[in-house]
């Protein structure tokens, strides 16, 4: 409030003055024991009740002010505090252009999943969005610029991994008119074209090439890099578009990759998963996939471990409706 408003005030002596044409006097006189009384002219009745009349009205402008400003102060606060609970964010670092894993649109799986987890930890899902290549979690998990990395492998060394909420396979892609492959020792991998995905630029192999390659199966192999023609919607759809082409006999495709892409071709095609393989040296071709956080994020991990398990019947709805093959354990299928 302004000092220039009626103000009134009690003096250590219990005196009361009031501010009337800029100069203050006193309310009463002073008793003849108490000094001069010079200092307090007299004032007609008229103008004192009026004085205290118009104290009163503008003492209650003032209570209604008070009390004005502390009803919004209380809204403010409470608009604050609402705000608060509600602004929890679960940033989520992701490639902006990997179907049927996540797109920039939200048609991904993994957008969806990521939605379940952001419902059921009432966090507002937000994303950054960088393409999944050699330095994709130096520049977005590990810069601080995201928490939470879905679709990685479980037990990943670098981070801490959630439990797994699917486990997927190496699966074997082929027009319905090709024998079906029995295994990776099937005298048919070595005169067929064979289609097999290749990881970076340096030609980093994946599980079915070092298989192949462990038999000796090189010269009718045809690689695809996963990252394939970034500008196209669906970079990874060529290998699968080829078999169906018939560029291509067979190819060996990463589970939720063949048969999300299998169920777009035109023409019917047969998918087998690659079977685990008993040869020393052979990788592994089936894997557990979990999501993954910063070491130091513990208690985020246990958070999304109880929304993986409170969102189990969603989830798995999620990854059949993108055609996952789904598998328990070794030999049984979903």
């Amino acid at each position: 409030m302004s000092s220039a408003c009626l103000s009134e005030r009690r003096d250590a002596d219990r005196w009361h003055s009031f501010s009337l044409d800029g100069r203050r006097w006193p309310s009463r006189q002073r008793g003849p024991d108490e000094g001069d009384t010079a200092l307090a002219p007299p004032r007609p009745a008229r103008l004192r009740r009026a004085t205290l009349s118009q104290e009163g009205e503008r003492g209650r402008l003032h209570r209604h002010i008070r009390l004005a400003l502390i009803a919004f102060s209380a809204g403010v606060a409470l608009a604050v505090s609402t705000n608060t609970l509600s602004a929890r964010e679960l940033r989520v670092c992701a490639d902006p252009n990997n179907r049927p894993f996540s797109a920039e649109d939200g048609s991904g799986m993994e957008n969806k999943i990521a939605e379940l987890i952001g419902q059921e930890l009432g966090a507002d899902v937000t994303y950054t969005w960088f393409a999944q290549r050699r330095g994709f979690l130096r520049n977005t998990l590990n810069a601080g610029q995201c928490d939470l990395v879905p679709g990685i492998p479980a037990r990943m060394e670098m981070l801490r991994t959630t439990q797994p909420y699917y486990r997927s396979a190496y699966m074997f892609v082929r027009r319905e008119t090709t024998p079906k492959i029995e295994s990776l020792d099937d005298p048919a991998l070595k005169r067929l074209k064979i289609g097999v995905q290749l990881i970076g630029n340096d030609a980093t192999n994946t599980p079915p090439v070092h298989a192949l390659a462990h038999r000796g199966i090189v010269d009718n192999v045809h690689g695809y890099m996963v990252y394939g023609d970034y500008e196209s919607p669906d970079p990874v759809s060529p290998i699968v578009d080829a078999v169906a082409s018939g560029d291509l006999d067979v190819a060996i495709v990463w589970g939720p990759q063949a048969g999300y892409f299998v169920a777009k071709q035109k023409v019917r095609l047969a998918l087998e998963p690659a079977p685990p393989s008993a040869r020393d040296g052979d990788p592994p071709m089936r894997f557990e996939i979990a999501m993954g956080v910063r070491k130091a994020d513990a208690a985020l991990a246990a958070e999304i471990d109880r929304a993986l398990v409170a969102r189990r019947a969603e989830i798995d709805a999620i990854l059949a409706s993108y055609h996952v093959p789904l598998f328990d354990a070794p030999g049984a299928t979903k």
